[in-house]
């Protein structure tokens, strides 16, 4: 359900794109982005560094759509997007606080944060969710440069790259899990 959570302001980005311009897609994208910052602040929970910049990224692609007269086209946003959530990602792993940290800290005792293994697991999840962004945005810059390309395969493979990474997360958050409470027995 959170990766669900997490990607919804791309998926009312998505389906908005079907029934109306790209300009109110993006807006609409980034006032979910909103909705989803000020629901976790209001239940008391961190706002997270991804929603702050899904708001700023969308926003800023629906207000250069204005700006520039609808002059970017639907691949340069998809870039502009893939691109924008790499370099969180990577930002977070520069500064030392990988963004999956916020999410992780809402769902273990302090205890399991003080173990060590706790911010090397974040890391890794980080890294593969890197990785992700990576495949995400490889497709849509051959999306780019090769327009003739059928959209089914950037879309198959950000959907894939995506899906990967949540099922990695999963995966791996269990397999965690488990070490900690070994250590802890």
């Amino acid at each position: 359900m959170l990766f669900f959570i997490i990607f919804l302001p791309f998926l009312t980005l998505g389906v908005l794109s079907w029934i109306a311009t790209v300009t109110v897609s993006l807006f609409g994208g980034a006032g979910v982005a909103l909705a989803l910052i000020v629901f976790e602040r209001a239940r008391g929970r961190s706002a997270k560094i991804l929603n702050i910049a899904t708001a700023v990224l969308l926003g800023g692609l629906g207000l250069a759509m204005v700006l520039l007269d609808g002059g970017l086209t639907p691949a340069t946003i998809r870039v502009s997007i893939s691109a924008g959530l790499l370099l969180v990602a990577l930002t977070s792993i520069a500064l030392r606080f990988p963004f999956t940290l916020q999410y992780a800290r809402e769902e273990v005792a302090p205890e399991v944060m003080a173990m060590p293994t706790f911010l090397r697991t974040n890391y890794i999840l980080t890294w593969a969710w890197v990785g992700a962004f990576v495949l995400m945005l490889v497709a849509d810059i051959v999306s780019v440069w090769w327009p003739s390309a059928p959209l089914w395969i950037g879309v198959a493979a950000t959907f894939a790259s995506r899906n990967a990474a949540v099922q990695f997360t999963k995966w791996y958050t269990q397999r965690a899990r488990a070490r900690a409470a070994q250590m802890q027995a």
